[in-house]
């Protein structure tokens, strides 16, 4: 069979205060990309997971080793796949991977929200890909209806910028946001998303707090940003903890033209907001 894990796009991301167990409060808005990654799967003598340009083990094999500890009987599979989402770029392709094995025992093993939390933040939130308002350190997920369809292009800027040390930059420059504050936001979100809106509509609740501190440790960030505004991108933000930038557009065509203008050959033009795959 072949099956789909799309890549994710934070709308806006909130930092709060650090957690006791080391992990941040977040409010954030996600969205799928129709970007996503192709994985085959098919039967083998043995369980394996193949995935080129990902050395080790990757959270898609662990995915599959924690169905395996929660006694999944499926016959032994071999996971085959295709990259497409750019690694290690905020867009939360390891993430995605990893939902989509999950996605492979549904209905035949409970608690996957809970074995999808041990595996990572991004992962409950990508069990069932749609626009979803998160919460905790990821693991509360509100799905909210799809928006008013719309496009961006991605600036990946190669990848690599370590998430760890994003946020500790971000504590360093005291970047936290109070959990009544947090709390103010996410109902706004819910608000204006759980209509079913462009988040071209509530601009002004587009933020990133992490921008600053992955700006301060990857310079070329700010200038990625100013490359879209320029372009024409109505707004232009970081996602995750980067270095991804996404400058949002109204439809396809326009998200095309500005890629041209742009120049880049790392550009990525894509719908958002469905879970189609495409690139």
């Amino acid at each position: 069979m072949q099956t789909y894990a799309p890549a994710k796009l934070n709308l806006c991301l909130y930092l709060g205060a650090p957690r006791a167990d080391g992990l941040h409060e977040l409010c954030s808005l996600f969205e799928p990309l129709a970007l996503a990654d192709r994985i085959e799967v098919g039967e083998a003598e043995r369980d394996e997971v193949i995935c080129p340009g990902v050395e080790g083990e990757n959270l898609a094999a662990r995915a599959l080793a924690a169905l395996r500890a929660a006694s999944w009987d499926r016959t032994p599979l071999r996971i085959e796949i295709e990259k497409r989402i750019p690694i290690a770029a905020g867009l939360g392709g390891g993430s995605a991977d990893a939902a989509a094995v999950l996605r492979l025992a549904r209905g035949e093993v409970a608690d996957l929200g809970e074995i999808a939390a041990g595996l990572g933040a991004d992962v409950p939130s990508q069990l069932t890909p749609a626009l979803a308002l998160v919460r905790g350190a990821g693991e509360q997920v509100e799905r909210l209806p799809a928006p008013v369809p719309h496009a961006v292009v991605l600036l990946p800027d190669g990848g690599g910028l370590s998430t760890a040390e994003v946020f500790a930059e971000a504590d360093r420059l005291g970047l936290g946001r109070r959990a009544e504050e947090l709390e103010e936001l996410a109902g706004s979100l819910r608000t204006v998303a759980g209509e079913g809106a462009s988040p071209l509509d509530y601009p002004e609740l587009l933020v990133n707090d992490l921008e600053p501190a992955a700006t301060s440790l990857w310079p070329r960030i700010g200038a990625a940003l100013e490359l879209l505004r320029g372009a024409g991108a109505a707004k232009a933000l970081l996602t995750g903890s980067g270095p991804t930038v996404f400058g949002l557009f109204p439809e396809l065509v326009a998200a095309q033209a500005a890629a041209e203008r742009l120049g880049r050959d790392d550009a990525i033009v894509c719908e958002a907001g469905t879970a189609e795959a495409s690139r």
